[in-house]
């Protein structure tokens, strides 16, 4: 049964894109294709990286395999039912009610990660208006075929998971009259999986709307009021799961303190607490970097932080907050987003492992915010051609 299952998985892969409208030219169609191809074999990879490594994926599928019809009402619906528990929950009914292996189950979540990439790739195509060069190299569709952006959104856990619903509520925000449904159902998703990153995503864009000069002062105001009651509704939550009592710097400071030391422990754990903070940022988005290399991991994690290096200085040095202030509204969320990701999560994240995992979510906002400045820059309003 479960050849039966990745046979239909894979065959979804190349039909999913063709189903969402409006529909794409071929030559999208045929760069999506290629796209399936390189996620699916990157989530056997990470399978089999799984397999021999071990991790959290492995212990949500053997504990929803084992799980009770109770125990999942319990974990879905209950006191409980959010992070770990809500994540095993998910795969209740793949593991258990569908008898999905081990195999099949990560495959079916490569599919949730690419259709992630899907929207992604929406976006790029109707809110970039130029595909510029980088040297010889169009930057487009390059930078959505970094290995490890597809390595941390092809398996199975709340990565994957996060990173499909960071792309489906940015991709509705671009029609919300007609995918308001899209947008409740990933901030619903996510909230079940990680809390905070539905308050980040939230705030993030209520002050997208505010500083937008494309739409009326009013309509401004009254989107932004509206996002900032919502994070202010789900904070208490998020506190709670990250065992905070407030937001003071006292708090903040403990937490991060105590994230730091649990997340070093491992071989690839940085003693960062020497660190000026802005150099903690900056490790944050731009390491393991050549110094760092232990493995085959770090080095292609290397060139692919070498290359988000020098394009984020080239963006510095193309006029940024002129670029910035122009970028339409769904670039100026998500780059909100992985700007504020970096700024909190820097504080806390002390090895370079979860570093490269944690990262992958907000770099869509990197990506984007790139190649709108980069397309700005040429000055002429073109589309992809």
């Amino acid at each position: 049964m479960n050849i039966v299952y990745v046979l239909i998985i894979f065959i979804l892969g190349f039909i999913i894109p063709y189903r969402i409208k409006p529909k794409l030219s071929r030559k999208d169609q045929r760069i999506l294709n290629i796209l399936w191809l390189y996620h699916i074999f990157t989530s056997i990879a990470y399978y089999s990286y799984i397999r021999i490594n071990g991790g959290d994926s492995l212990s949500y599928w053997i504990f929803a395999k084992r799980m009770t019809y109770s125990d999942f009402l319990n974990n879905i619906f209950g006191a409980k039912a959010i992070g770990a528990n809500f994540m095993a929950a998910i795969n209740y009914i793949p593991a258990h009610l569908m008898g999905m292996n081990f195999f099949a189950n990560t495959l079916l979540y490569g599919l949730l990660g690419f259709i992630a990439f899907t929207f992604l790739y929406r976006i790029c195509i109707q809110a970039i208006p130029y595909n510029s060069k980088f040297y010889k190299f169009r930057l487009f569709p390059l930078l959505l075929f970094l290995p490890n952006l597809h390595f941390w959104s092809s398996g199975l856990g709340k990565d994957t998971i996060s990173f499909l619903c960071i792309l489906m509520v940015a991709y509705g925000f671009m029609r919300i009259s007609k995918r308001f449904l899209l947008i409740i159902f990933g901030l619903l998703l996510s909230f079940g999986i990680r809390p905070h990153i539905t308050f980040m995503l939230i705030a993030s864009f209520g002050f997208a709307y505010l500083i937008n000069g494309k739409m009326s002062l009013p309509q401004r105001i009254g989107l932004f009021i509206l996002m900032f009651t919502a994070a202010i509704l789900i904070l208490p939550f998020v506190l709670n799961f990250v065992n905070m009592d407030s937001l003071s710097v006292a708090d903040l400071g403990q937490f991060s303190n105590k994230q730091a030391g649990n997340l070093s422990v491992a071989g690839s754990g940085l003693d960062l607490s020497s660190y000026p903070y802005p150099l903690k940022v900056l490790t944050f988005l731009y390491r393991p970097f050549f110094f760092d290399i232990n493995g085959i991991p770090a080095v292609v994690a290397s060139f692919e932080n070498l290359l988000l290096l020098l394009l984020s200085i080239r963006v510095i040095r193309n006029r940024f907050f002129a670029t910035f202030k122009a970028a339409p509204l769904i670039i100026q969320g998500l780059f909100l987003f992985f700007i504020m990701g970096a700024l909190v999560f820097s504080m806390s994240m002390s090895n370079l492992g979860i570093i490269l995992r944690e990262r992958n979510m907000f770099l869509p906002g990197l990506i984007l915010f790139i190649l709108w400045s980069f397309s700005s820059v040429n000055g002429r309003r073109k589309i992809f051609k």
